[in-house]
């Protein structure tokens, strides 16, 4: 809850981020904050190109925003939800999909 209030409190709603093993506290984080872009268990809530910006507040200046679906519903407030839940014992390795691939 503390978390949420912190979040919501600031003026801009650009992005944010929660770590945590908790699926219910990870929901209600990414159900009752403002931003458009949310991080659950990855560092940087930058969704891929194929999303549009999801900023809120006033991390959106003009009239619209800048590509994609919100460009045409700039009055519906979006939410771009990024996750990665790993088991306690998971170890990152480096992908090498499509690398060298005949």
């Amino acid at each position: 809850d503390e978390a949420i209030k912190l979040v919501n409190s600031n003026p801009f709603g650009n992005g944010t981020a929660i770590f945590t093993r908790n699926g219910s506290a990870a929901r209600k984080f990414v159900d009752e904050i403002e931003p458009g872009q949310v991080g659950v268990n990855v560092p940087i809530p930058v969704p891929l190109p194929m999303f549009s910006f999801t900023g809120n507040k006033k991390s959106i200046l003009g009239d619209l925003n800048f590509y994609g679906k919100a460009g045409v519903n700039f009055y519906t407030q979006l939410k771009t939800v990024t996750s990665a839940w790993r088991e306690d014992d998971y170890v990152e390795k480096l992908s090498t999909a499509g690398v060298g691939a005949q």
